[in-house]
């Protein structure tokens, strides 16, 4: 029997971390020591408390139902939460847990937007940014992250007749993949431009907890005028190592978060009980080991830029995020190329800039998930294979 496809499904291309694990398997079928900096996944564990508030759970039967809606205190621990954090008030209905940012990305456009309608999405930029709209039919319109402008847009650079017919733009500061952080002045050119055009602003928060430099990641919600045009969306993915729990939250604007949540009750039957305990572990208890696993990064960051470019590799520290990004070295002009034949010679894996957009090309992304010693060795593994020669 034959089978057809959409045509949406069809355009979708094997996602790159699933090509790379195939090449990892094969070098590791061979023998090959392999250091694989591609999928920004925490080498860190959860905090105790969290883990056992969980395990505490997980010996209750009732929590194994169906949990419909994000309980009370789930509730209140973000709001409690997000005033200590970010000095920014919440109120209930202003908040919906959600099974991850990228889930909440991929499906927020069906409450947004219809068939044909324009959203904008940055390039370099996460893929589900733009598979989100395009899966309900949307384009996605992408406005340039340029290095001279320490990849914030320039909002000049979006034609007016685009922005009119915009429905929403995605933004994501801290910026994975670019690694660069956004400043106050960007915050309240962006709040004017969505107020001037009525375009949603959709924040990708994840990487707030993860900001260098002695610097402190900020909420767009902390903005005059951000809850008039938009949400947020904070993951405790990252800052709590609870990635494979997926939990995060759209919070913001009222109106905004009730259609979202009409379109997400047809979808799924609530956040696990279980991750609702672990979340309120996290949001409510003691927030001392966030700071230190930044500083921890941190040092990463140093050994990874700081080796690289001892080595004759000019790589720029980031900014903030889990993540470097790198420009490509001497003549390579293709990431994909190059990421390919580094794994060869070196079997480190990093991730083309390709695979985030246009723009993306004539870089690497890298993930600050091994400790300082292991870095150190994948740096000399570089010099040693020639490949920077």
């Amino acid at each position: 029997m034959e089978f057809q496809f959409s045509e949406r499904s069809e355009k979708i291309q094997e996602g790159i971390f699933a090509a790379l694990d195939h090449k990892k398997a094969e070098l590791l079928a061979e023998g090959r020591k392999v250091y694989n900096f591609s999928v920004g996944t925490p080498d860190f564990s959860p905090q105790p408390h969290i883990m056992e508030a969980m395990a505490e759970a997980a010996r209750d039967p009732e929590n194994y139902k169906y949990a419909l809606t994000d309980r009370e205190e789930l509730l209140s621990a973000m709001q409690g939460f997000y005033r200590r954090r970010f000095g920014v008030e919440l109120e209930k209905d202003e908040i919906m847990s959600l099974y991850g940012s990228q889930e909440g990305m991929a499906h927020i456009a069906i409450a947004l937007c219809d068939p044909g309608d324009t959203v904008l999405v940055p390039d370099p930029g996460y893929p589900v940014f733009s598979m989100g709209p395009e899966l309900v039919g949307a384009k996605a319109e992408t406005y340039p992250l340029y290095a001279e402008n320490n990849f914030l847009p320039d909002f000049a650079d979006i034609p007016e007749e685009t922005a009119r017919r915009a429905r929403f733009m995605i933004v994501s500061y801290p910026a994975n993949p670019v690694c660069s952080v956004a400043d106050d002045a960007f915050y309240e050119k962006l709040i004017a431009f969505a107020k001037k055009y009525e375009i949603i602003v959709l924040h990708d928060n994840a990487y707030s907890d993860i900001v260098y430099g002695g610097k402190e990641g900020k909420s767009f919600l902390s903005y005059p005028g951000a809850k008039e045009v938009g949400i947020e969306f904070y993951s405790l993915s990252k800052s709590y190592n609870m990635t494979g729990l997926r939990i995060s939250f759209a919070v913001g604007n009222r109106e905004i978060i009730r259609q979202f949540g009409k379109v997400r009750s047809q979808i799924d039957y609530g956040t696990s009980l279980l991750v609702q305990k672990a979340a309120v572990a996290a949001l409510t208890g003691p927030q001392e080991a966030v700071k230190e696993q930044c500083r921890e990064y941190e040092r990463r960051n140093h050994a990874l830029c700081g080796g690289l470019r001892a080595i004759g590799w000019d790589v720029p520290d980031s900014q903030g995020t889990m993540f470097v990004w790198a420009p490509l070295p001497g003549n390579y002009k293709d990431s994909s190329r190059f990421v390919m034949e580094l794994m060869e010679k070196t079997g480190m894996i990093v991730t083309p800039g390709s695979a985030f957009g246009a723009l993306g090309e004539g870089y690497v992304r890298m993930a600050l998930v091994h400790p300082v010693p292991v870095i150190e060795e994948a740096v000399e593994a570089i010099r040693k294979s020639g490949i920077l020669e």
